[in-house]
């Protein structure tokens, strides 16, 4: 072969080879695009950009991050690992510190407490200016600062005399008991109030995020009015500003809630929430951006395709569902008059087997559970609520191992 002709069939070859890496490419980028999940489609309600700026909306991560989800066994199990600590009075809101230690809000008391999870001792912060319990009313939910590592702020959602709001303060565990927490920065005010059905529940979402359960205080209306912050589940930044890429371009991001109660994300970042039923069916839902839940239009499930569907609804005397939490590919939803921790397992956001009921009656009312990573979860008692019959020691948090 001549050095010509040896010429030319290296060069045949390298663009053989060239070919061949740029179809390899696209058949990746194909690959990637044709891949899908529940939780990668855009859901109803909200424009495109509000889906992807949201948990539980479309997202570009290449199909390696889609693998497939691993379905929870149908049956799962509990095991009450100890009592942490004790003598909590109207406990509500529960905060899990990275340092260690679990800040745990008084509803009635307006105070916040630092409970040592290993020792059970109990510090008390301070109290939250500006609290003014009553009915269902008073000092609830509790979140850290997404940067709390370096602002050590504490959220705070409680009814003033005039509104539910959102307040952030610093905690300093440097100062003596009783003084630990700063004076309260309004973060957002004007959430509809009443003597019941004040909401409560904040949580930080994976877009670090401030979601917000309210209610509807009784004035039904309200939950349909998208004007209106009362039956609703919020999305706000940070400093309390409407979130970019909400659907309304206001604070709203579902609506048709009669009284959302609980907050968690799954492994996926999709977004579930707890709510009070009134007479027939309790729920939880999958709340998808500008989703319309129903109420006070439909309870429970509905044949009206307008309206969102729960994952699931039980009779309101085996939940009146408070707080919820995800661990071991299932969602732990704390029920107050039903008595009981439900599990309930998920397929997406469908569930891959019935709930299972846990601890029925064996402490009373519970109002917040929350995850510890793992298998393991902190549950919060509720037997001094007014509703419920306390016995000795409570209210309690209790360490439980879970499967």
């Amino acid at each position: 072969m001549t050095r010509r002709a040896c010429c030319v069939e290296g060069i045949l070859i390298v663009q053989r080879r060239a070919v061949t890496a740029v179809l390899a490419a696209a058949v990746l980028l194909v690959t990637a695009g044709c891949s899908s999940g529940d939780d990668w489609e855009p859901e109803g309600g909200g424009s495109a950009s509000a889906d992807r700026s949201g948990p539980g909306a479309s997202s570009s991560a290449p199909a390696s991050a889609q693998a497939a989800e691993e379905t929870p066994p149908a049956k799962g199990s509990v095991k009450v690992v100890r009592t942490v600590t004790e003598g909590l009075k109207t406990p509500w809101g529960l905060a899990p510190l990275p340092e260690g230690g679990l800040l745990v809000s008084s509803r009635d008391e307006g105070t916040i407490t630092r409970v040592d999870e290993k020792t059970g001792k109990k510090t008390e912060l301070g109290a939250v200016p500006g609290v003014a319990p009553g009915g269902e009313g008073g000092l609830m939910g509790l979140a850290l600062s997404p940067s709390y590592a370096s602002d050590h702020m504490v959220y705070a959602y409680f009814t003033s005399d005039s509104d539910n709001r959102i307040v952030r303060m610093l905690y300093d565990a440097d100062k003596p008991a009783g003084e630990q927490l700063g004076a309260p920065d309004t973060v957002f005010r004007g959430i509809p109030k009443g003597t019941n059905h004040n909401g409560g529940r904040i949580a930080f979402g994976p877009d670090k995020m401030l979601y917000v359960g309210t209610g509807e205080t009784y004035v039904t209306e309200l939950a349909q009015d998208k004007k209106s912050t009362g039956g609703k589940v919020l999305r706000l930044t940070p400093e309390g500003e409407p979130a970019p890429g909400n659907p309304f371009g206001s604070p709203v991001y579902s609506y048709g809630h009669r009284n959302v109660q609980g907050l968690a994300w799954d492994s996926k970042q999709r977004l579930f929430a707890s709510e009070f039923g009134q007479d027939t069916w309790d729920e939880l839902n999958h709340i998808v951006p500008g989703g319309n839940y129903g109420w006070p239009d439909v309870e429970g499930r509905s044949d009206d395709s307008k309206y969102r569907n729960p994952v699931d609804q039980w009779s309101t005397d085996e939940a009146s569902p408070s707080g919820i939490a995800y661990a071991q590919g299932s969602v732990w939803m704390a029920g107050l008059r039903g008595k009981r921790l439900w599990r309930i397992p998920l397929d997406g956001t469908k569930e891959s087997a019935r709930p299972q009921a846990f601890l029925e009656g064996d402490h009373g009312r519970l109002r917040t559970v929350v995850a510890a990573g793992g298998g393991k979860l902190w549950l919060v008692t509720s037997e001094t609520d007014g509703r419920g019959t306390p016995g000795k020691g409570d209210d309690k948090i209790l360490e439980l191992r879970v499967t």
